[in-house]
């Protein structure tokens, strides 16, 4: 694997120290089990896998690469280079300008470009209609493309399901920027339609069986599906791609679902006619951080931390998951942790941020389930430990527990 130039500040000796012993004790990543650090009053469960992914890495990379590389220039990134607080408030630090907001609203007009400036594409991608827009301003934007190569991934395969005339079914929130750029490039092969969850495909089922009309179908996926979708033919052949960030069990449950809706329709043996296999086109990296916490959760805990910016989706899974065993607090960094006693979380429900008091038990010893998000730096999730210890009043050095 590729190793990437990130700025120090990024990283965490101590974290770094723990992912190197599981890599050499586990090559093969075959164990998902918890790292365990056992201090007597806190016992801590660090997941398998967290935190940057090689698409986030990359990203990163480039545009600090773009930094250096362009002193006295105007750069702009098109939106969030992911969703992480404390990375995007470095790069904005450093002289980086955004150009929209996470949801596509213009905050620096695409007229005040000029071909002198440089505008980093995300690593979510971009939508084929701004890249057009970018590309009449003269602006090369390649050089800095920091999309991620398995974001691409579902772009190419989504291209191969219209070439054999597949309609192309996206798994993802629809404002979300990767399904917005996802969608935009499906479009461009076949017929498109972007699904939120199994309720939506319970409800698209309702159409490939013919029980609901054209009429319906435009209101209950308005602005979900692309120009001319046709019912009497674009739902007899279809594929599953995804918005790399969402549950990966959750594309599958899509996916097998709408694959027994159309044995049902159609028979087993000709079912190959009917929906691709579309599993190469999960990210590698969602995978590995979604079962490193369903082994976190094969172990008994007090409690869960999850590490990451509120609006990340992958972190927000990740959240979900965890919070079916036990209380779960969803923080952005150590600063939550405002005291022994008291702790600000956001609660991926009500889209608020909210305080709990007392939510350390009472109890001689605690054991904590920790993760964080593949756009949190390293460095946060250490900050993150130190700080439980610090309110455990624990004097243990974590230098010489992984040396």
């Amino acid at each position: 694997m590729k190793q990437f130039q990130i700025p120090e500040f990024y990283r965490s000796s101590i974290i770094a120290r723990v992912k190197a012993q599981r890599k050499l004790d586990d090559p093969r990543k075959k164990d998902f089990s918890p790292t365990v650090i056992d201090f007597g009053r806190v016992r801590l469960l660090i997941a398998r896998h967290f935190g940057f992914c090689y698409g986030v890495e990359n990203a990163i990379e480039i545009a600090y690469r773009a930094l250096h590389e362009n002193p006295g220039k105007r750069i702009y990134l098109l939106s969030q280079m992911i969703h992480n607080p404390d990375v995007n408030e470095d790069l904005l630090a450093n002289g980086i300008q955004f150009l929209q907001d996470t949801d596509g609203n213009q905050l620096i007009p695409f007229d005040s470009l000029n071909e002198s400036d440089i505008v980093l594409i995300p690593a979510f991608g971009t939508t084929v209609q701004i890249e057009k827009i970018l590309l009449s301003k003269g602006i090369d934007v390649q050089k800095y493309n920091t999309t991620c190569p398995f974001v691409e991934k579902v772009w190419n395969r989504s291209e191969k399901l219209g070439q054999t005339s597949h309609t192309i079914i996206i798994h993802g929130k629809y404002n979300h920027e990767e399904t917005r750029a996802t969608f935009s490039r499906a479009i461009q092969h076949g017929a498109s339609l972007i699904l939120k969850d199994l309720n939506e495909a319970k409800l698209l089922a309702e159409y490939i069986k013919g029980n609901k009309n054209a009429e319906s179908f435009h209101l209950d996926f308005a602005g979900k599906y692309s120009d001319g979708f046709d019912l009497s033919k674009d739902l007899t052949k279809i594929g599953v791609v995804n918005q790399t960030t969402m549950l990966a069990t959750d594309t599958q449950e899509i996916t097998d679902y709408l694959r027994q809706v159309m044995i049902e329709k159609y028979g087993v043996d000709d079912i190959k006619n009917h929906i691709a296999d579309t599993r190469d086109t999960l990210c590698y990296a969602t995978n590995e951080n979604q079962s490193a916490t369903h082994g976190l959760l094969e172990e008994t805990a007090d409690f869960g931390i999850v590490v990451g910016g509120y609006n990340s989706s992958n972190t927000t899974h990740l959240v979900e998951l965890m919070e079916q065993y036990y209380p779960v607090y969803f923080v952005r960094g150590a600063s939550e942790f405002t005291s022994k006693n008291e702790l600000s979380h956001f609660d991926i429900h009500s889209k608020t941020l909210q305080k709990t008091i007392d939510y350390i038990p009472s109890k001689d010893s605690v054991t904590i389930a920790i993760t964080s998000g593949a756009s949190c730096p390293d460095a946060i999730m250490d900050k993150v430990i130190h700080r439980i210890l610090e309110i455990f009043e624990i004097k243990n050095n974590l230098d010489q527990i992984f040396s």
